[in-house]
């Protein structure tokens, strides 16, 4: 799987479309694909994303994975580390990004007006 995410052209995105839940997460959680594929059971490969956020939505439990983490919030609010009923927490607005090393624990999150984050999942070559 490696790093090599084919090739792809500047391609108009709509952003109205294309997005599905994403299995583990609560709903107002969506995902469009837009490169590569992880494969989290053998800790290989690496995917871009969009994980759209709607407003009002929240996670419940602090997420952690196995693999490194980059996110840009594109546009709109989002709360880390808010509690299980989505209150309190550090709200950033976008443009903002983070990266985070294997392992560490982030959220819950909520997003007061919904949000586009861009993020780049992947394992670190072996």
């Amino acid at each position: 799987m490696g790093f090599n995410k084919g090739h792809m052209e500047f391609t108009t995105l709509n952003l109205d479309e294309g997005f599905h839940n994403v299995p583990g997460y609560p709903p107002g959680f969506r995902e469009r694909i837009l490169a590569g594929s992880l494969d989290e059971k053998n800790k290989a490969g690496n995917r871009t994303r969009i994980l759209r956020i709607d407003p009002g939505s929240y996670s419940t439990v602090p997420f952690v994975h196995e693999y490194w983490e980059e996110v840009f919030l594109v546009s709109g609010d989002l709360v880390c580390g808010s509690d299980d009923k989505g209150q309190g927490g550090e709200q950033f607005k976008g443009p903002t990004y983070c990266v985070r090393p294997p392992g560490v624990y982030h959220g819950p999150f909520t997003s007061k007006t919904g949000c586009y984050l861009l993020e780049t999942h992947y394992f670190a070559e072996k």
